[in-house]
């Protein structure tokens, strides 16, 4: 099996000299920050009231360059404030997609490797309408314009008959909202894809229309504390129930355990599909997919964008500690890309950094003077990581994203190269050889496989690789048609954030955040207590309550607004779209606040 042997430092190194460059061709913005010489020697201005003079733009240091930091930015610098970027690997982020190091030939691209497959449902609205802010030539709407809907998905089952169902759109109609109308949709779906038997079906479907018609107050405090296993009563139900509507959309979608995986969170996201199916309150069919490799497509367009409006990126840059004084954020001390620790100065700071990132620069006078910044230390995350297959010939599996349920690494894949029509794979990219990319999430990295009995977390590199593919091929050439074919493995790629594993202490640098019952309670507002301080990330409370790019956009939004607020700005403050709530459903949920604020269960709840 071909695989990479690029290291870690030499793939962060690369990216660290690829982003110097667009930082060089970065236009700075009245007192944005300028590189300094020595260590030690302060970035920007020497105190905040300096970019006060005349005539000067206000400054943002924005710490993060993830989808978070970059949405900041973008709305920062649309209102005349002086952005500065740190980013202390690539632009993007989780949501970048990077080359596989030596693996172009001739004319060609480096073969795409991303952390993880893009996925843009039709419930996000926020982060839409930042792409379609994005220019792109020859689309009107920008780079919204770059995404795709596959016309159907697949839940693999390990020697059983696999299960397949097309997502219905586009020319959908908005369907009128009745409990009746739900019921056959979501009924209709089990009966198409789940294959449950009856009484099954029926219970799952009555646990729906509790969630559905539950008040706000009984799934933040009831739903919040009651784990999706139990509210499902998964453990009473058949195997196919447990795999598919308990496991399956919890583990192998938001990598959290169905037993402890809070109700709150699964259902409201498990609500905001059935809406989006049903056609109600959508931006877009409920799977989207970008048509070309994320960077193409969306990132590196993005990063163009914010360097004509005066953005300045320094990527390559590590914050290490948010220096707090007299009741503000004195500086950031930030390692350069050379090791040099430097001392970054701005009027407002905002904080675009994965949590478990930045809890480590809050120091314990920081922490004290913002409780909800210690609260932050309960939030937990988890492994998600993906893994690129290159193939030699194109496999037909289905047209759209595949889950395979069984798995015990909880896989996750999609093959990209019917959904990139612009692109000729083997043309464009590698050696010419390869003509497709299966791109693998594995959500599970605690439990043993089924090739070395290890878990992904014991094994090394070249055994994940070899493991991942055995528990494909064990999904999928398991019905009499061999879909997946040693012959035709090209190479593969693990993401490099991912580090030494199959040693004693194994790393991963981009870990996801996981909804185990009380994470809600824990989540921060992206205004702070500190007057200069702001924080943006799928860790902060939006209304998406999930670890999704559209909460990292929409946090930024937030996080932009409460900085205008504080500065008495009057420039228009950033739309942030809630999750779509259904009028009719609306009147249900106030009769179940009654019924809640007096002791009683939902209407609907059969126990």
């Amino acid at each position: 099996m071909g695989g990479t042997g690029s290291s870690r430092r030499a793939f962060v190194a690369g990216a660290a000299a690829a982003g110097g460059a667009v930082a060089g061709a970065a236009v700075t913005l009245g007192a944005g920050p300028a590189a300094a010489a020595q260590a030690d020697v302060p970035v920007g201005a020497p105190a905040a009231a300096a970019s006060q003079a005349a005539g000067a733009r206000q400054t943002v240091a924005v710490l993060g360059g993830g989808v978070a930091g970059l949405t900041a930015a973008h709305e920062l610098a649309e209102r005349g404030f002086a952005v500065t970027v740190y980013e202390r690997r690539a632009l993007g982020g989780k949501a970048r997609s990077m080359d596989v190091p030596d693996s172009a030939k001739g004319n060609r691209r480096p073969l795409p490797a991303e952390h993880g497959f893009r996925f843009i449902p039709g419930i996000y609205h926020n982060l839409p309408d930042t792409m379609r802010r994005i220019p792109f030539p020859g689309k009107a709407n920008g780079v919204w314009d770059n995404l795709v809907a596959p016309p159907e998905m697949m839940f693999a089952r390990t020697g059983k008959e696999e299960l397949r169902g097309p997502i219905p759109w586009p020319g959908h109609k908005p369907a009128q909202l009745t409990l009746d109308e739900i019921r056959r949709a979501l009924g209709g779906l089990l009966e198409t894809v789940a294959g449950l038997p009856a009484h099954e079906a029926a219970y799952f479907l009555n646990r729906a229309v509790v969630f559905l018609t539950s008040c706000d107050e009984r799934r933040d405090d009831t739903w919040e504390s009651t784990p999706w296993w139990e509210f499902t009563r998964a453990a009473q139900m058949s195997e196919t129930y447990q795999r598919i509507l308990a496991v399956g959309v919890t583990r192998n979608i938001v990598a959290t355990k169905a037993e402890e995986a809070s109700t709150r969170t699964v259902g409201t996201l498990g609500e905001a599909f059935v809406f989006n199916l049903l056609g109600r309150g959508a931006d877009g069919p409920p799977d989207r997919i970008l048509d070309a490799p994320t960077n193409e497509a969306w990132i590196d367009p993005w990063v163009a964008h914010l360097t004509s409006l005066g953005v300045e990126f320094k990527v390559g840059w590590s914050v290490r500690e948010l220096v707090f004084g007299a009741g503000r954020i004195q500086s950031v001390a930030i390692e350069d890309p050379g090791g040099t620790r430097r001392s970054v100065t701005a009027d407002h700071y905002v904080q675009a950094m994965p949590v478990e990132h930045a809890r480590r620069t809050w120091g314990s006078e920081l922490r004290a003077a913002d409780p909800q910044l210690a609260r932050c230390d309960k939030l937990e995350t988890d492994w998600m990581t993906g893994i690129q297959f290159y193939l030699t010939e194109r496999p037909q599996i289905v047209h759209g994203h595949f889950n395979c349920i069984d798995s015990p690494w909880s896989l996750t894949a999609i093959a990209q190269a019917e959904h990139w029509p612009k692109r000729d794979f083997p043309a464009d990219y590698g050696d010419g050889v390869a003509v497709d990319c299966l791109s693998v999430d594995i959500s599970e990295w605690d439990k043993p496989g089924i090739l070395y009995g290890k878990t992904a977390k014991q094994c090394t590199r070249e055994q994940v690789a070899r493991e991942v593919w055995a528990q494909l091929k064990a999904a999928l050439n398991d019905t009499g048609r061999t879909v997946l074919k040693d012959g035709t493995l090209h190479s593969w790629f693990l993401d490099p954030g991912v580090d030494g594993i199959g040693g004693p202490n194994p790393t991963n640098d981009d870990e996801l955040l996981i909804h185990p019952v009380g994470t809600f309670h824990n989540r921060p507002s992206a205004e702070t207590r500190i007057p200069n301080l702001y924080l943006s990330g799928d860790y902060v409370a939006v209304d998406i309550d999930l670890a999704t790019m559209e909460g990292a956009n929409a946090s930024a939004r937030q996080a932009v607004n409460a900085l205008l607020d504080r500065v008495g700005s009057d420039a228009p403050r950033c739309t942030v779209q809630a999750l779509f709530r259904a009028p009719e459903i609306e009147v249900l949920k106030r009769h179940d606040r009654t019924r809640y604020r007096l002791g009683l269960r939902n209407a609907f709840d059969l126990g």
